[in-house]
């Protein structure tokens, strides 16, 4: 199931909701109660293609393989 962002037309509050893609369920504000709501348009993470990576060369050079912990 996808996860939708959501934004409350009354108090502002920005919020997500795990719901199936064909869902008639009303969205309510996590904040408010308010159901007046609308979806918002965000970046998929889900990437098709030529299987590389999105992580920028180098993005990952400052982290260890040491947890710093003993």
């Amino acid at each position: 199931m996808p996860i939708y962002e959501f934004v409350c037309k009354d108090c502002r509050e920005h919020f997500e909701v795990l719901q199936s893609m064909n869902s008639a369920e009303t969205v309510v504000c996590k904040k408010c109660g308010s159901v007046n709501v609308t979806k918002t348009v965000s970046a998929s993470s889900f990437r098709m293609g030529s299987g590389t990576s999105s992580i920028p060369s180098g993005a990952l050079s400052g982290c260890s393989s040491k947890s710093g912990f003993s």
